[in-house]
């Protein structure tokens, strides 16, 4: 398992695509699974650094992982910001028109979408956001 730790701002953002996409590459991931990641990382990640600690900073702990038996990677989110599970919030009505549709949640919907597992949990203080895709 590899870890980052790193102030959740999205100006990090840049780093933590490089952080990910090292270990994608490593695995010789292919490019639809890859950029289906990075889409999900980008949300979640940015998700963190605009919300959890708002208006102040804090930082993210971000673990992957890979079982190369199963082809599965994983990444965790760790933040000690406003408890937040993204994973409650409705799906929004995807046949409806941008226009008709409610503001938000496209984001997350997109990560259950493209990831094989998502999950979150509240544990000692801490959000913890862990999400899964066979590659």
């Amino acid at each position: 398992m590899k870890e980052l730790m790193i102030e959740a701002a999205v100006d990090r953002l840049e780093e933590v695509l490089a952080f990910v996409d090292t270990a994608l590459e490593e695995l010789d991931c292919p490019m639809k699974a890859q950029m289906q990641i990075d889409v999900a990382t980008e949300e979640i990640f940015v998700n963190v650094a605009s919300y959890a600690y708002a208006p102040g900073t804090g930082d993210v702990r971000i673990q992957i992982g890979a079982d190369p038996e199963t082809r599965t990677f994983t990444i965790t989110f760790t933040d000690s910001g406003i408890p937040y599970d993204p994973l409650q919030k409705e799906d929004p009505d995807v046949t409806l028109s941008a226009e008709k549709r409610g503001v938000g949640g496209l984001g997350i919907f997109m990560v259950k979408k493209s990831m094989d597992r998502v999950a979150y949990r509240r544990e000692n203080g801490q959000n913890i956001f862990r999400m899964e895709k066979q590659i």
